[in-house]
């Protein structure tokens, strides 16, 4: 994952393990209550992640969530876009 990486490498191996745990914890919560995101671009819906700048993307399906990025709020939006 791109973001724990760079955690990692600009500040610590544990920043980057947490980051992982973070997004790893919002991807649980969400498949217990996957309407907590708001909807955002069409049928995605979006939730920040608590402690870093990044939020997750996903889509609802009847029998999944889909992930489609960890998305960094600073970064140009919707450049994950053609991953759907």
């Amino acid at each position: 994952m791109e973001g724990a990486r760079r955690y990692a490498e600009m500040a610590s191996r544990e920043l980057g393990l947490a980051f992982i745990a973070e997004v790893e914890r919002v991807a649980e919560l969400l498949c217990i209550h996957p309407q907590l995101g708001v909807r955002w671009r069409g049928a995605t819906r979006r939730f920040p992640l608590r402690r870093f700048r990044h939020s997750l993307i996903y889509l609802v399906r009847p029998d999944e969530i889909r992930i489609i990025a960890v998305a960094h709020q600073r970064r140009r939006p919707g450049y994950w876009h053609g991953r759907q």
